[in-house]
């Protein structure tokens, strides 16, 4: 079968590479806004469903991966910063507190699955200076809850509870049981992700 990732992201990309597993992207266009009263497990499965479906509708039996993640803390779900004044704020509400990461996964062919896992992550205290600087390295602008685990906004980590690839956007244990179950390879198999012809430069 052939697998496409519904995703732009090249946080999901990587994340789906480390398994072995070859397949192609196409992004779909997919409006983001948060329903009135959604939790934040309803919005990022709601999105990763209306992002498989979007892009199995134009490959016709391929095996389409769809995620989204969200981070949710103190009542609030947290997006991607709209300006460097809501990245700031974002930082400086998470600084010396636990927050949730929360992602939603759908597979979806003939058949749908989804599902969704949640992590806790616990900021250390921020000072003004370090997050002003963080914002201007351009890392924060297009993640939930302004940061990347991945790169220099780990050194903001002091512990993760739960799923540490769930926190960068793609979990990886629950996704590969998942895969194996719509007959994709995954781990061991020495393959490599392919370049899709119709998306250059993603991958």
């Amino acid at each position: 079968m052939k697998l496409i990732l519904g995703s732009g992201s090249p946080r999901r990309q990587q994340l789906l590479q480390q398994l072995g597993v070859v397949f192609t992207s196409d992004a779909p266009d997919v409006d983001e806004s948060l329903l009135a009263d959604e939790s934040p497990v309803e919005y990022v499965l709601r999105l990763a469903v209306t992002k498989a479906r979007a892009v199995v509708s134009r490959h016709p039996g391929s095996v389409v991966l769809g995620a989204d993640t969200t981070v949710f803390h103190d009542g609030n779900i947290l997006g991607k910063p709209r300006s460097k004044e809501d990245g700031m704020a974002m930082l400086e509400a998470l600084s010396g507190a636990t927050h949730e990461v929360v992602s939603g996964v759908a597979i979806v062919a003939e058949r749908e699955e989804v599902f969704s896992v949640i992590s806790k992550v616990t900021f250390r205290r921020l000072d003004a200076a370090e997050i002003d600087w963080y914002w201007e390295t351009g890392e924060p602008a297009d993640k939930a809850g302004g940061y990347g685990l991945q790169g220099a906004g780990g050194a903001f980590v002091e512990t993760i509870e739960g799923s540490y690839s769930n926190v960068i956007g793609l979990p990886l244990a629950e996704t590969v049981r998942v895969l194996r179950g719509f007959d994709i390879e995954c781990l061991g198999q020495g393959a490599v992700s392919e370049k899709d012809s119709n998306n250059p430069g993603q991958m």
